[in-house]
């Protein structure tokens, strides 16, 4: 299911369950043609799994498979303000260790990271209007 929520539990399980049947310490006995594919697949499992498990990561993820781009820290189209926010937390992170200051940024960043999971959800439902924009495209 391409959705931004996870079920971490059953997406543990599945990942349990694919690596059972495809880890090489099962082939070790099998053809080489076997053992590679072996291989190839058990780190492909690995990767969608951490991919899935963080949300950030899932994110861009999904962005990728619906055809967006994500920014990268390069683009000059950066949001200037954005940026210099950026710096300040990073010269504070910076500096000596300060409780006070660890959990101010802490909550900044939580704040923050609920705005991105809130882009996010709205981002599924313009994916799911653009599919149905490309079903109407297509000739009966």
């Amino acid at each position: 299911d391409r959705s931004f929520r996870v079920d971490a539990q059953q997406l543990r399980r599945r990942f349990r369950s694919l690596q059972r049947a495809v880890h090489p310490d099962r082939f070790g006995q099998r053809p080489p043609k076997e053992q590679y594919y072996s291989e190839q697949h058990s780190s492909l499992i690995n990767k969608a799994y951490q991919t899935l498990l963080n949300p950030l990561s899932r994110g861009l993820y999904l962005l990728e498979l619906n055809g967006v781009e994500p920014a990268q820290e390069t683009d000059c189209d950066a949001d200037s303000e954005f940026l210099m926010e950026i710096m300040e937390i990073n010269e504070k992170l910076a500096e000596p260790k300060n409780e006070g200051t660890l959990e101010e940024i802490e909550t900044l960043i939580q704040g923050d990271l609920q705005e991105a999971k809130k882009f996010l959800a709205k981002m599924k439902y313009f994916a799911n209007l653009e599919d149905k924009v490309k079903h109407k495209k297509i000739p009966s």
